[in-house]
């Protein structure tokens, strides 16, 4: 039997554990059993967090989507697991450090109960995202069903395709998300973001995330979102995105600066329950 916190971020609902003071180990299987939102916890994500691998660093942080695959990155995970190491007791600090298949992340629990994460610097190379094109540019296009689809791609640490679309509510997101985030064109999977603009410092966005589908909202997607704004239709340093669950500030300087998301995290319950 082990303990767990039911959390989430923005309605991006995850299943967190303590990997610290209890041992724990997860089958692809027993993930997607968990995930189950019929007969399991139900979550988004399973986020399990370790002790640290270095030496200056406070915890190790590893994602699972429902499907049971291990991912690199996820944006609202790391405000939740700010708050539950907190919450739990596993560190009094305000200022977190923690690494993550991809690197290292600095988290920081604000006065007014927001999560500030740094995000690091956007990966813009195709390469790097990964995805198969030859040249880097601002703008993309993937043809689908005989339709061209013009995108902006960007790694947050894992891989994200953002699409412009007039009016967001209308998107066909999980036909054409669900389509494109098993694409050839992304060797590893992508997330697909539907991105409208409202104004210079404000988006509304639906994503379709790999292994999940479409979720209330998505950290990492919410900060390529915001990296594309910026490069694609000029707009400001500081955005607000809105997502199905609720708005996040994103604060990017521009190309080879560090990205910043600061948000909400929410503790929904503890339990216990056998693997």
């Amino acid at each position: 039997m082990i303990s767990f916190a039911k959390m989430h971020g923005l309605g991006n609902d995850f299943m967190v554990v303590d990997g610290v003071s209890q041992q724990v180990y997860f089958t692809e299987g027993q993930v997607r059993k968990l995930a189950d939102r019929h007969r399991g916890v139900g979550f988004d994500q399973l986020l399990l967090i370790e002790p640290p691998q270095q030496p200056d660093v406070d915890f190790h942080y590893r994602i699972f989507n429902a499907d049971g695959k291990e991912v690199e990155q996820c944006g609202n995970g790391a405000r939740c697991l700010a708050r539950f190491v907190r919450t739990m007791g596993l560190t009094w600090k305000h200022k977190i450090r923690v690494s993550t298949m991809r690197g290292l992340m600095n988290l920081q629990i604000m006065r007014n109960g927001l999560v500030s994460v740094d995000m690091g610097v956007p990966q813009l190379a195709p390469d790097t995202i990964p995805m198969r094109y030859a040249q880097q540019d601002i703008r993309y296009s993937v043809n689908l069903d005989g339709v061209s689809y013009e995108f902006g791609a960007v790694s947050m640490g894992n891989p994200h395709c953002v699409i412009t679309v007039d009016d967001v509510e209308k998107a066909e997101v999980d036909r054409i998300g669900g389509a494109l985030t098993q694409h050839n064109l992304f060797p590893e999977g992508a997330n697909i973001g539907f991105m409208q603009k409202i104004a210079h410092d404000e988006v509304r966005l639906r994503v379709f995330e790999r292994g999940v589908g479409e979720t209330q909202a998505c950290g990492t997607g919410a900060c390529a979102a915001a990296v594309v704004a910026r490069l694609q239709h000029n707009m400001n340093q500081k955005i607000r995105v809105y997502l199905p669950g609720g708005h996040l500030h994103i604060d990017w300087p521009g190309d080879g600066e560090s990205l910043k998301m600061m948000g909400p995290a929410e503790l929904v319950y503890q339990g216990y329950i056998d693997l």
